[in-house]
């Protein structure tokens, strides 16, 4: 783990990244934004995605990814989409930039509570459903509101970014323990020879 993330006084730099080929979210503590390629196909749509993902985090002392979900049914261009991922994390792997793949159950308990908060509805709104619970939560806890085309993407991107700020101990919102044991499932970085498991995240005085 980076030696930043460790820096005492202030808050280590932690991005989400939600990875679309249409919109793909990113956000960090105060912010999320969309990036949408529009008109790029193929290999210029990958790298600009790419380009603009590097410039984000750069600076970042972890970085969390969302899981790709190849077993969404109706999917185009699942073979793209694993390469934009990849090449997202080859690139933080090279520069040495800590990062983690989060499940989207994961984050959805982190957000909601649930892993399915909309089960209650038909199963053909539940999705559209849930990811509107995600966006109303990083809003009313938060105060970040998602707006626009890419509204559902910026928040699940928050999301993570809140979720490995909360891990590192530098929580952005009291979160209840249904929502927080998400952390649990998420295969977090291993601290280096030496340091102690408590020091990297810091839970104990901040969590």
């Amino acid at each position: 783990m980076q030696a930043a993330l460790l820096t005492a006084g202030r808050s280590p730099l932690v991005i989400g990244v939600d990875p679309s080929l249409t919109c793909t979210g990113i956000a960090g503590d105060g912010w999320a934004d969309a990036l949408r390629p529009k008109k790029l196909r193929g290999h210029p749509r990958l790298q600009w995605l790419r380009d603009e993902v590097r410039e984000r985090t750069r600076a970042a002392d972890l970085v969390l990814i969302e899981g790709a979900a190849y077993g969404r049914g109706g999917q185009a261009g699942h073979h793209e989409l694993a390469g934009l991922w990849w090449h997202l994390t080859q690139d933080w792997w090279e520069r040495g930039i800590p990062y983690v793949v989060v499940n989207p159950h994961s984050r959805t308990i982190y957000a909601t509570g649930s892993a399915n908060p909309a089960k209650d509805h038909p199963r053909a709104k539940r999705a559209r459903i849930a990811k509107g619970m995600v966006r109303d939560a990083v809003a009313q806890r938060y105060g970040i509101e998602c707006e626009g085309p890419g509204r559902y993407d910026q928040a699940d991107a928050f999301i993570l970014a809140a979720m490995g700020l909360h891990w590192a101990g530098w929580p952005l919102a009291e979160v209840p323990e249904t929502h927080s044991r998400a952390l649990e499932a998420v295969p977090w970085p291993e601290p280096e020879p030496g340091q102690q498991a408590s020091d990297l995240r810091r839970r104990e005085k901040n969590g």
